[in-house]
């Protein structure tokens, strides 16, 4: 995914000359394409987070579109108080670029784990998030942000993520987004609805319990607290709908979906199961895979009877 935005932005910005971005002293062996291209619009600011948020507010503000870029830890948590007030409260056109959310930094323990950052990131007005399933929805949201500039969070995988989808997509905020061909049918009919990196691990999980035309697969990989509306339509269509990410399951993307359908009645509530990371992951060190399974992501965790 890294590899895809980097490409990518590169050609955004060759062909948008408002197009720049910042880095927090780390990205070596992914941002040089940029940099030596476009080293007027690169900025290294140093392990300076908070500064470097201020920065792109304020070429934001002169009309610049500003990518910044860190492990999901540093410009999320220790940026809060300049996402929040310097980039959303003035609707600049800042795009928050993060890799390796959740667990993907698992051995190098929880100052670098980003279990909180969607419950973060979603309750600031403006702010869109992205958080695509696999490289092609990486080249779609970039495309949708550079077309549409706002205040965002962008949330990539670290490495090695596979495609999922066959071709170019189409992608609109608050959407579903099919992948694949289950063919789940009738009275019984189920779906999986992922955002971010847990697409693949959806997948993985569906074929391995046999269950992959048991559930139509889903990926939502632009949501933000406007979306809502759209959520209950889709949601009517199913008797059982499993939301999955990797991030806490309090205040995470299950209970933004939860507050989007609660008005329209408990039948809908009722149908939604929430399946993300329990709170025993805190403070624990391993690898991603390792930690995922010891915070409940499993197929046992995941179709597992009760509902959160």
């Amino acid at each position: 995914m890294r590899n895809t935005f980097i490409n990518g932005l590169v050609q955004q910005a060759s062909l948008n000359h408002r197009i720049a971005l910042i880095v927090g002293d780390l990205g070596y062996s992914v941002v040089e394409p940029f940099a030596k291209k476009f080293p007027e619009r690169f900025i290294n600011a140093g392990v300076a987070e908070q500064n470097m948020m201020g920065i792109a507010a304020g070429m934001a503000s002169e009309g610049y579109h500003v990518f910044v870029y860190s492990i999901a830890n540093f410009p999320t948590f220790r940026c809060a108080e300049q996402i929040r007030n310097d980039v959303a409260y003035h609707n600049l056109p800042v795009t928050v670029v993060t890799v390796g959310g959740g667990l993907s930094y698992g051995n190098l323990g929880y100052s670098h784990h980003a279990l909180q950052d969607y419950a973060l990131v979603r309750v600031m007005p403006n702010m869109l998030i992205a958080a695509p399933g696999d490289p092609i929805e990486v080249s779609a949201c970039l495309g949708y942000l550079c077309r549409n500039p706002q205040p965002s969070y962008f949330r990539i995988g670290k490495s090695g993520e596979p495609n999922l989808h066959e071709g170019e997509i189409d992608i609109s905020p608050g959407f579903w987004l099919k992948v694949g061909t289950g063919q789940s049918r009738g009275t019984t009919k189920k779906a999986i609805l992922t955002t971010g990196t847990t697409l693949a691990l959806a997948r993985s999980i569906l074929k391995q319990a046999g269950k992959i035309d048991d559930y139509d697969l889903f990926s939502m990989p632009l949501w933000s607290m406007a979306d809502k509306k759209n959520q209950a339509i889709q949601v009517k269509n199913y008797q059982e709908v499993i939301t999955l990410e990797d991030h806490l399951v309090d205040g995470g993307f299950g209970s933004w979906m939860l507050e989007s359908i609660a008005q329209y009645g408990p039948d809908l509530v009722d149908r939604i199961k929430i399946r993300g990371l329990a709170d025993n992951v805190c403070g624990r060190v391993g690898s991603q895979d390792e930690l995922n399974a010891f915070g409940g992501l499993t197929q046992e965790g995941i179709f597992q009877s009760s509902v959160y």
